[in-house]
């Protein structure tokens, strides 16, 4: 998988430059890289593409330039790069109404724990979350969290030769049947995976 360097980064001059048009291919990018899990979970997959713009754009919008400015991004986002052997998402707990999404949050504790994918008929993978830092307090769960789904050499397999891939959440107050990720998105995730990376 692509790792990110400080030398593979643009200056921020050369960044101004390019803009407009990565901006566009990253919103091309995205569409097969969202998957809505019921009414108010999205889970965005990351890859070298997504956190390699979303390095730049911090470092356009703080003005950054100097080299350790740019290994604090780097070490920030460069996790989020999938490694071969997983999938990597961004998860986000959405309510447009302010009162409702305090109330929710404080009902959902512990919903990044329950989120897990299925391959074919193996058994689920639950989320690994939010390793750099812990997202909730005894009252309330972020609207943020990072997700991390390990998968087998087995698992790996099967996507790369045509297993269904669908994603569910089994907490109490967010039950949800499974929900099949859409073709064009699967074959995309797909490419997140090494057969040569997993044991």
């Amino acid at each position: 998988m692509g790792r990110i360097t400080a030398d593979s980064l643009m200056t921020l001059e050369a960044y101004a430059k390019v803009r407009p048009e990565f901006r566009k291919r990253m919103i091309a990018h995205k569409k097969n890289r969202k998957v809505h899990v019921g009414e108010h979970v999205t889970l965005i997959f990351e890859d070298e593409l997504t956190v390699r713009y979303q390095i730049q754009e911090m470092l356009r919008a703080e003005k950054v330039f100097e080299e350790a400015g740019i290994l604090d991004e780097l070490d920030a986002y460069g996790p989020l790069v999938p490694d071969g052997s997983n999938l990597k998402a961004t998860m986000m707990i959405e309510f447009s109404d302010p009162l409702e999404r305090g109330v929710k949050l404080k009902e959902l504790i512990g919903i990044e724990d329950r989120v897990y994918v299925k391959v074919g008929d193996y058994e689920p993978v639950y989320a690994i979350a939010d390793e750099d830092l812990d997202r909730e307090t005894e009252e309330k769960t972020s609207s943020v969290h990072f997700l991390r789904f390990e998968l087998d050499r087995n698992r790996v397999v099967a996507l790369r030769n045509g297993a269904a891939l669908s994603m569910s959440i089994d907490h109490p107050a967010y039950l949800l049947p499974m929900t099949p990720v859409p073709a064009a998105v699967r074959d995309s995730l797909v490419n997140d995976l090494d057969t040569d990376l997993t044991s």
